[in-house]
């Protein structure tokens, strides 16, 4: 029987439509090993929805986002739009998509590819066998906490948490180490801030519940260090939001690019969104060098979670473990001897080399 999957596309600003459309090149592939009929419905956001309706989210952005309840997103964000009022900047977009959809968990796997570990500026022997995932609380902290005041010579913005939001964001992050490597560091700054040592309270009357993880405690300065001394200590990291912004763009970096780090948002009911972790990059916007990686390990994740089919959204790994032994690099994690193509190109060969391995799953199942 044919299954009907709605997914709302807001492909955003500068790289964001360029890296969707290679997104959406895996995404079919998968959803016809599943016997899927996609449909996508495309929605603005960010800096071309402020240019054409005068608001970084409009209204029927929302409708459509919670109509489909899993949303594919590329970027927002552009140089030209810093002058705005700040409640009219592209971020604004991003921020509103996630408080309308309730997503207070995100999830920022981290992998170091064998055929990557020249591309890191790290020694192949720290990174080698990284696998963690950086679970971050998403509606809270300092980017949602009022009063958030600006006036010629001060600044206010608020740091609050209640134990209900930490709760529910540890709970995702115990559940999430019992699927890995049962391991938990929760990640603070309790020597410090208020927030931080409730925080520290909240996990540690939690650990009982989860009896077989291990949990431990890291001030986030120590942790920023240790992800670049000794990363492979790490299974789950659990942050507050401003930490976890911070923590995942650095451990990205273990993998050589923020081109390879994907996201995914989730929240109450089956609401979800992925997107890659970088930004808009407008400077090379158009130009056919951005890496979709991200976006495409974006979609895995979208199957892996919201269509339920985890054994087939692995294969995305394989397949892009195959294209990068090949030699195929895009600009940004390139060396000597490697094969530059272009976003296109480098979509189009992990889209063909993951029909070749779907081809094998949709006989089997």
């Amino acid at each position: 029987m044919n299954t009907i999957k709605k997914v709302a596309v807001l492909a955003g600003d500068g790289i964001g439509p360029e890296v969707i459309a290679e997104g959406l090149k895996v995404l079919h592939v998968l959803a016809d090993a599943l016997s899927i009929t996609l449909e996508t419905h495309d929605a603005l956001i960010g800096g071309v929805a402020y240019e054409a309706t005068g608001t970084p989210l409009p209204e029927e952005t929302v409708t459509i986002a919670k109509d489909c309840e899993v949303v594919l997103l590329g970027a927002v964000g552009d140089f030209k739009y810093d002058t705005l009022p700040p409640h009219l900047r592209p971020e604004q977009g991003l921020l509103g998509i996630r408080k309308a959809l309730n997503l207070y968990a995100n999830t920022r796997p981290v992998k170091a590819y064998d055929a990557l570990l020249d591309a890191s500026t790290l020694k192949p022997d720290v990174i080698t066998g990284v696998d963690l995932l950086v679970v971050r609380e998403l509606t809270g902290g300092l980017y949602f906490g009022q009063p958030k005041v600006q006036n010629e010579n001060d600044a206010v913005d608020t740091l609050t948490y209640t134990r209900a939001e930490i709760e529910r964001i540890a709970k995702t992050a115990f559940e999430l180490a019992q699927q890995r490597r049962k391991q938990l560091c929760s990640v603070d700054k309790a020597n410090v801030l208020a927030t931080s040592r409730l925080w520290r309270d909240v996990v540690d009357a939690m650990a009982p519940q989860y009896p077989d993880v291990a949990v431990s405690h890291m001030y986030v300065d120590n942790a920023a260090m240790q992800l670049i001394l000794n990363p492979r200590q790490f299974d789950v990291m659990l942050t507050e939001n401003t930490f976890g912004d911070i923590l995942s763009d650095e451990a990205s970096m273990l993998t050589g690019s923020l081109g390879m780090l994907s996201s995914a948002s989730f929240g109450t009911g089956s609401y979800a969104l992925y997107e890659p972790s970088h930004g808009s990059a407008p400077t090379i916007a158009g130009q056919n060098i951005a890496n979709p990686i991200a976006t495409i390990l974006s979609v895995k994740e979208l199957v892996a979670v919201s269509w339920e089919a985890p054994d087939l959204a692995n294969l995305v790994d394989v397949a892009i473990e195959n294209v990068l032994a090949q030699g195929l690099r895009t600009k940004d994690i390139a060396q000597a001897g490697d094969t530059v193509v272009g976003t296109r190109e480098m979509g189009d060969a992990i889209a063909s080399a993951l029909k070749s391995l779907t081809s094998s799953y949709s006989s089997v199942v």
